[in-house]
């Protein structure tokens, strides 16, 4: 995969933290580092994407019904014992 070189801009403490993830072994070096941020980043963007959808699914499909919860334990009962 192609790559792009950056150069970014960190305070003094956020340096001190990333040099300590390395140090501890949680890395091999800062721009490993910085892309797990970003990959987390885009599965959290797409978790709360994937939420957002089914909030807006659930809005559209209608008014809520009552529910029964006696109806529906005697209907998982019966049907997986």
């Amino acid at each position: 995969m192609p790559t792009v070189r950056k150069t970014i801009t960190l305070t003094d403490q956020q340096d001190s933290w990333v040099k300590a993830q390395i140090q501890a072994g949680h890395y091999t070096n800062d721009s490993e580092y910085i892309r797990d941020l970003i990959r987390r980043e885009q599965e959290r963007s797409a978790q709360l994407d994937a939420m957002r959808a089914a909030l807006i699914e659930g809005e559209n499909s209608g008014a809520a019904q009552p529910f029964d919860v006696q109806a529906f334990k005697a209907r998982m009962a019966a049907s997986h014992g």
